[in-house]
């Protein structure tokens, strides 16, 4: 996870004729954070970005969700789980995301009980009756799956390796760089002035990551849409 001390960059490369963005340099701590959107739950996504901000008709569901009486759920589930389903631990990497966890979806998820006779069988309701011998699971069991999940984010420091730098693509293509890659590139996107390029230097913060993660589900040119119309903190020409 980055610090406050070591804000998180992108280095973008601009076709200032066109108006795009060709591709940006990352670091491991950026490729860690694009790569955690993955890991995201649904529900989550809906709860960062907001139900109004959300295209398609996954807020539909989501909301048909929150609206739905407790009392056409099965006994032995909760709301919660759809609408406030616990997120990946590496969701933590960059603290780019806001976090959207709360301390009762937390103790729901995590809390598990089983039947004294029959231990095969396991709920999250301790009212529920086993379905072998209808007696109340109400033994409780203890989970360890976040402290492994803690252990493993720490030991694995993200997903990718840092010796190297990595290639993000417009569209969030991802590969490790290197010089015959970008001349590849200009090749491929078939620029003739090379005048016309312009290496720019972006901080990220939170609001940032919030607007790739909205972009990343609407659009083909995420780093063209997120960053071409904001304050650049520092410019040159090559």
């Amino acid at each position: 996870m980055a610090s406050s001390s070591s804000k998180l960059t992108l280095k973008l490369l601009i076709d200032s004729k066109r108006e795009k963005v060709l591709f940006a340099k990352a670091s491991k701590a950026i490729v860690d954070f694009f790569f955690n959107l993955l890991c995201l739950p649904i529900g989550t996504v809906i709860r960062i970005l907001n139900k109004n901000q959300m295209v398609g008709s996954l807020a539909n569901l989501y909301e048909s969700v929150e609206n739905l009486d407790e009392t056409y759920m099965q006994p032995d589930q909760n709301k919660d789980l759809l609408l406030k389903p616990s997120a990946s631990m590496s969701s933590k990497i960059s603290g780019l995301l806001p976090s959207v966890n709360d301390s009762s979806s937390n103790n729901f998820v995590n809390v598990f009980y089983r039947c004294q006779s029959h231990y095969s069988r396991v709920t999250c309701d301790n009212n529920t009756r086993c379905p072998d011998c209808n007696r109340p699971m109400n033994s409780q069991m203890i989970f360890i799956g976040e402290k492994v999940a803690n252990e493993i984010s720490a030991e694995k420091n993200g997903f990718v390796k840092g010796v190297v730098t990595y290639m993000v693509m417009d569209d969030l293509a991802i590969q490790p760089m290197s010089s015959i890659s970008s001349i590849t590139l200009l090749n491929k996107f078939n620029v003739k002035e090379v005048g016309t390029l312009q290496e720019t230097v972006v901080e990220l913060d939170m609001n940032q990551g919030v607007n790739l993660l909205k972009a990343s589900l609407e659009s083909k040119t995420v780093l063209t849409n997120v960053f071409l119309n904001n304050h650049m903190h520092c410019s040159r020409a090559i």
